[in-house]
């Protein structure tokens, strides 16, 4: 059960990476960017091609960083200089990524990557196991991301990103360009998920175009999950949460599967983990209200 549980979190960590970049989009800019199902997958085969072509661990996970934000660029440019809606925006990069990654992958559907290095080989080499490993891997990733996030949402530009995706009309009559704004907020959070994508890639040993499939429903299951358990309390602890909720999240996936759920259901499960998740603060209000409410009507018949 142990092991189990620390796959969990290990892998947890690394899905929080692609948790940050949704909420760049989701909370900040108030965009649901569906570009993510495909730049997530774009990032795990440009590491998996270029670690099986020589490069190393290091230099393979920059390259998914980068090819991510080339993702989210295009879905900015679509958005912004075609005036194409941003749910629609994100769809069309989706399914022009699906066939980009293939030819990415050079033709085929997926690439192995069985006995080449990886990012994790010099502490496995170091004689930490597997998931230990990960976990460092997984969390010095985490812990950096948090770092810039942090640092440039503070940032004169990271507040014009942040004044966009609160009211983009205030934000545009203070003199704000919007446009750059949106563009590089969907960079910055495709570029997360790319690196987010290439570091699964390597923790899971291969490559697969359909590995994308549900991705943004895990990332707002993680992000919701760990907002409720832990509140919106500043940018720092919004971020923080976001770690907290992916590790949660998957073992809590880990545990089910254990218990004996069928592989099949898990995207039922996520689903209903997520409408419950978007409900609760909902239903947290509604009992605040029928208490405060109760509790006056008392007082009231009571001063009477």
């Amino acid at each position: 059960m142990t092991n189990i549980i620390l796959g969990a979190a290990a892998l947890g960590l690394l899905w929080a990476v692609m948790t940050m970049g949704v909420y760049v989009t989701y909370r900040v800019l108030d965009i649901a960017d569906l570009t993510v199902e495909g730049s997530i997958v774009l990032g795990a085969a440009t590491s998996a091609i270029a670690l099986s072509q020589g490069v190393p661990p290091l230099p393979a996970t920059i390259l998914a960083f980068l090819t991510g934000m080339l993702a989210g660029l295009l879905t900015g440019i679509l958005h912004t200089v075609l005036k194409i809606p941003p749910l629609l925006s994100g769809i069309l990069s989706m399914i022009a990524l699906y066939s980009i990654n293939i030819r990415v992958m050079k033709g085929s559907a997926n690439i192995s990557l069985l006995q080449i290095d990886t990012i994790f080989t010099p502490l496995t080499n170091a004689g930490f196991s597997q998931n230990t490993a990960v976990i460092i891997v997984g969390l010095t990733c985490c812990l950096l991301a948090v770092f810039v996030l942090f640092w440039f949402f503070h940032t004169e530009i990271g507040c014009t990103v942040r004044a966009t995706g609160d009211n983009p009309h205030m934000a545009h009559a203070q003199g704000i360009n919007t446009n750059t704004a949106k563009v590089l907020g969907l960079v910055i959070s495709n570029g997360l998920v790319g690196l987010s994508g290439g570091l699964i890639a390597q923790y899971q040993g291969f490559s697969d175009v359909q590995m994308g499939t549900g991705s943004i429903v895990i990332g707002l299951a993680s992000l919701i999950i760990g907002e409720v358990l832990l509140g919106r309390r500043g940018m720092l602890g919004k971020l923080l949460s976001l770690i907290f909720g992916a590790v949660v999240y998957r073992v809590i996936i880990a545990l089910v599967l254990k218990l004996g759920m069928q592989p099949t259901d898990l995207k039922l499960f996520t689903a209903l983990t997520v409408a419950i998740a978007l409900y609760l603060p909902h239903l947290k209000e509604m009992l605040a209200i029928k208490f405060n409410f109760s509790i006056g009507g008392r007082r009231n018949a009571a001063s009477k």
